[in-house]
């Protein structure tokens, strides 16, 4: 295993813990929310809050879910297809995947960069929005590192298949 690799399992393994760790809170702040409702004592807030929570959750699970297969993939066709073939296939929708996720990863530092001049804030508790679309890009620069290291990993098993 590289040193590139051992990071972004690292970093992977970070985010699902943050992923975790921000559910449990959206968890938690919904739950006294809706107690405090009863009382008459909700949580001013909340919803912003369970909100960036939310964000935080998708972003940190992408990278994990994806190295363990957990996307939504249709092989009804696929399967039946040579292990080469496959092979090609995949490496294939994964350099296009690669170039789409990091497109949006690149994107989304500028628009950071954008609404962070613009001084853009959340309307209730008026955090600055820029955080949150910062640690959307930066998750989805891991998430790009981690197609990679797949491409890697593919076509590898291409060479492998190729030698023998």
């Amino acid at each position: 295993m590289t040193l590139l690799d051992r990071i972004l399992n690292r970093i992977s393994d970070l985010l699902r813990s943050v992923g975790a760790l921000s559910l449990t809170l959206m968890m938690l702040i919904t739950v006294v929310d809706v107690t405090g409702r009863f009382f008459k004592h909700p949580i001013f807030g909340s919803v912003e809050l369970v909100g960036f929570l939310a964000v935080a959750v998708a972003a940190a699970a992408m990278p994990h879910t994806y190295k363990a297969g957990g996307h939504v993939g249709v092989e009804i066709i696929t399967r039946l297809l040579p292990r080469k073939t496959r092979l090609l296939l995949d490496l294939f929708t994964r350099t296009l995947t690669l170039i789409f996720f990091s497109v949006a990863a690149w994107q989304m530092f500028v628009y950071a960069k954008e609404m962070q001049r613009a001084g853009e804030v959340s309307m209730n508790l008026e955090l600055p929005l820029h955080y949150i679309v910062l640690v959307l890009a930066i998750s989805l620069a891991f998430f790009s590192g981690t197609i990679l290291q797949q491409i890697v990993a593919t076509v590898n098993q291409l060479k492998k298949g190729t030698t023998r």
